[in-house]
């Protein structure tokens, strides 16, 4: 069973910054692309980004392209989001997720097989 344990959210002004850690155990952590998926309020959870389990390739949304980082240490088993330039548009529940398959790929939300808590992000205008 694999827990994923976010952390990092809170209020922040249009254009601050933030970064969110979300903590693994359970699972071989080096083995599992992670990503980052998001909810605002009266809307569906939507991708922002993922990492492959080396790190080596990183996928975003549009949306947060060129503001977003998504980076990992596999050695704390952890995968960080930071998140720059952030605009009202952003504020949502962030969710960390474990892919289904070990050495999985793939951005859609059905590739995802483990979920954490999720993260409060709020930015005012």
């Amino acid at each position: 069973q694999v827990q994923l344990v976010e952390s990092g959210g809170g209020l922040v002004q249009a254009g601050g910054s933030l970064r969110l850690s979300c903590a693994a155990s359970g699972h071989t952590f080096n083995s599992y692309t992670m990503g980052w998926f998001r909810q605002a309020p009266g809307k569906e959870r939507e991708f922002v980004a993922f990492i492959s389990w080396s790190g080596g390739t990183t996928y975003y949304a549009d949306s947060v392209k060129g503001r977003f980082t998504i980076s990992r240490d596999n050695a704390k088993k952890t995968v960080y989001l930071q998140m720059n330039s952030l605009k009202p548009e952003d504020t949502a529940v962030y969710y960390c997720a474990a892919h289904r398959s070990s050495y999985g790929m793939g951005k859609a939300e059905r590739d995802f097989g483990s979920w954490g808590q999720g993260t409060q992000v709020t930015v005012s205008s």
